[in-house]
């Protein structure tokens, strides 16, 4: 690690790029405190996974994370949309943030589209490309080739070449590195920790920066990616742009600090202590819904004969923690004025809290629930 070469700048004429240099080697891990941090790194990830196969109905909760993790993501590239917003209609949006509202859909739809995929595809440049044109479909950025690699150089910070703060490799040296990380991921022969190896495919994609927009929210979709294909974790229960977004500084510090100063330890070592945090909150988040679920299922169980259509909503609203009285009416098959009383009841037990403050068209939240995913 001591030796570690990032890569060198190339003069390109008027600018010079940054040409990294190839991962697919053999690595030597030589330093004690990145040793200790990645054993309690893969104990932690080792409990959550564990833990997600005794939670009952985990979907549920996951697509929950989904969201979070792509308001998170979405919000390190400077989108606003928070999780509230992510469950309504875009109708509902305000005008003046519906393009935001957008990208996190878009992001929410390339999470499950490549978790999905995996089941057929590994992680490739096949994969990535297929992602990213899922990411990207419709929205800002959408003239930017999506589902292909850039054909013209691209820069990090600055209004233009000669003022960025990072410029990656040039175009046409894209496939070449595309070709090493794929290589690397699928490396089984040159032993490397499976969450180093992810970090540093991690910090190698934000560095070439394939793609002309949309790079950052696609490097982080493959870590979650990485961990559910290499069975690291069986359900797609662990989501970093959480972390990233908390400690964006020191996120963007320690990438450029690998290729300015060839720190890769310090990188490794920010991303395990991410590893470890956001298992041990994963945890009790899963802790904290079964607290809830608990509570609230006694709270039904006074409601009586309408007790069996409040389970009915307590498990749609698990998914999807946004409602209506016509949502309400499609999941109990009740008449509209029934769909009435049953909120009402449900108000007054604190299962739903009305949002909209307006006679006609209601919407409630559950928002113990949301409030678990802030």
């Amino acid at each position: 690690m001591r030796d570690f070469k990032s890569g060198t700048y190339i003069n390109q004429g008027t600018y010079k790029s940054f040409q990294p240099y190839q991962i697919n080697r053999q690595w030597r891990i030589d330093d004690p405190e990145l040793i200790t941090l990645l054993s309690l790194a893969d104990r932690q990830i080792g409990r959550l996974d564990m833990y997600s196969e005794y939670i009952p109905d985990i979907d549920w909760f996951i697509k929950m994370h989904v969201r979070k993790e792509a308001t998170q993501s979405s919000k390190i590239e400077g989108t606003q949309t928070n999780i509230e917003e992510a469950l309504m209609d875009w109708h509902d949006i305000a005008e003046e943030k519906r393009d935001d509202w957008f990208e996190v859909q878009n992001y929410i739809g390339a999470m499950e589209f490549s978790i999905n995929s995996l089941k057929s595809i590994p992680i490739s440049t096949r994969l990535i490309k297929r992602a990213h044109k899922r990411l990207m479909h419709g929205v800002r950025g959408k003239n930017k080739l999506p589902g292909e690699f850039r054909t013209s150089q691209n820069w990090i910070g600055g209004a233009t070449l000669s003022d960025a703060v990072f410029i990656p490799p040039h175009h046409s040296e894209l496939s070449d590195h595309m070709n090493d990380l794929e290589k690397f991921v699928h490396n089984d022969e040159d032993h490397f920790p499976e969450l180093l190896k992810i970090a540093l495919v991690h910090y190698q994609f934000e560095t070439i920066h394939p793609f002309l927009d949309g790079n950052g929210k696609i490097g982080r979709l493959l870590i979650t990616l990485f961990l559910v294909e290499k069975g690291i974790l069986k359900r797609p229960v662990l989501y970093l742009s959480d972390y990233f977004e908390k400690n964006r500084s020191l996120y963007f510090d320690n990438l450029m600090k690998v290729r300015e100063q060839n720190d890769i330890v310090q990188w490794f070592k920010f991303f395990l202590v991410g590893v470890i945090e956001t298992a041990k909150s994963s945890i009790a988040t899963f802790d904290r819904i079964l607290k809830l679920g608990r509570e609230m299922e006694e709270k039904i169980a006074e409601l009586g004969s309408r007790a069996q259509n409040g389970r009915l909503i307590l498990k749609h609203l698990y998914t999807f923690p946004l409602t209506d009285a016509q949502s309400v009416q499609q999941i109990t098959k009740q008449s509209l004025p029934s769909c009435y009383t049953l909120i009402n009841k449900l108000e007054e037990i604190g299962l739903l809290h009305e949002i909209t403050g307006t006679q006609r068209g209601k919407k409630y939240i559950f928002k113990e629930y949301l409030q678990l995913f802030k």
